[in-house]
């Protein structure tokens, strides 16, 4: 069994908690506006669309696209195993909501712009990591 990389956890407050610790149920949280219906990523409290303060954390599908990618050869963290991809995912449901993230389940090489993939999760302490794989039809 493959052990999971070392990961820099990020901070958790009361804005980003249910995208940091949905996953658990395997759900992806974006927020969204009840005004206007505009998905909200990263997680604030207003909507920068209409202003409202009507901002809750949504489950959204999971799936998206690749927008952009490099692939990494440097280890930036300790035992950080290289080569990996760093993406931007355009999610399903809203074009302009991009999830910085790794792609994962596929070799670097294979990752390609507009790819379909899907969200899955890596836990590390109490917080679920949003990692793509590919989608396999």
């Amino acid at each position: 069994m493959t052990q999971a990389p070392v990961r820099i956890l990020p901070v958790v407050d009361r804005d980003s908690e249910a995208f940091w610790t949905w996953g658990r149920d395997g759900k992806l949280a974006v927020h969204r506006c009840a005004d206007c219906d505009y998905f909200v990523h990263p997680p604030v409290p207003f909507c920068p669309k209409c202003d409202s303060r009507d901002v809750v954390p949504h489950a959204v599908t999971g799936r998206g696209r690749v927008v952009t990618f490099t692939v990494n050869h440097k280890s930036w963290v300790p035992d950080l195993p290289v080569p990996y991809v760093l993406a931007l995912v355009a999610i399903e449901e809203q074009d302009d909501v991009r999830i910085p993230c790794n792609i994962v389940d596929c070799a670097p090489q294979d990752v390609i712009f507009d790819m379909p993939v899907e969200v899955v999760f890596e836990r590390v302490e109490d917080v679920w990591i949003p990692l793509f794989r590919p989608v396999h039809s």
